[in-house]
């Protein structure tokens, strides 16, 4: 069975995946991978280019930001490269803020939804970031609302902060099981 993990920025979708991670679990984080293949693939370094002009992380923030528009014309190049990725990886566990906007939810049996409050978000973003609570809330609202996620979901981890994640994942695993 193929399992995804899903949740917006700051949901803690990487801390839940390092606990699953700790159990033996391997996790195909897309995030990763699509860094490693604009690192390595001639191909998608050259698509890229000629769209946004740069490879730099700055400049496709920038890019990714301006609009809807440029937002899918970046993934039409890269979704179709981390899926074949995915898939030709084996893995059965996969990590993506984006689940349901890239349509990579369709290469799993579950979805698994990592939530947390919107302010508790907010501060994790800006802390990791070190960037402004406008630009966090910009990269929260590029993502659909964490409500419309948890509701497409088949499971949810609460990381709020206060309840016991362990618990939740020991429950997961039974009921994947």
């Amino acid at each position: 069975m193929k399992v995804g993990i899903a949740g917006g920025i700051g949901s803690g979708k990487s801390y839940v995946c390092r606990r699953l991670e700790a159990r033996g679990i391997t996790v195909y984080d897309c995030d990763a991978a699509a860094k490693r293949l604009i690192r390595t693939s001639t191909d998608l370094q050259q698509q890229l280019t000629e769209l946004i002009g740069s490879l730099d992380k700055a400049a496709m923030s920038r890019f990714l930001l301006a609009s809807e528009a440029n937002q899918q014309a970046l993934n039409a190049i890269i979704h179709p490269a981390v899926f074949r990725d995915f898939e030709e990886s084996g893995i059965q566990w996969m990590e993506s803020a984006i689940m349901y906007e890239s349509g990579i939810y369709r290469l799993v049996d579950k979805v698994v939804v990592v939530t947390a409050p919107l302010e508790l978000r907010i501060q994790r973003i800006m802390s990791r970031d070190s960037i402004s609570r406008e630009k966090a809330l910009q990269w929260i609202h590029r993502q659909l609302p964490q409500e419309q996620v948890v509701a497409r979901a088949d499971y949810e981890i609460v990381n709020d902060g206060i309840a016991d994640i362990d618990s939740q994942i020991d429950l997961l695993l039974h009921r994947l099981s």
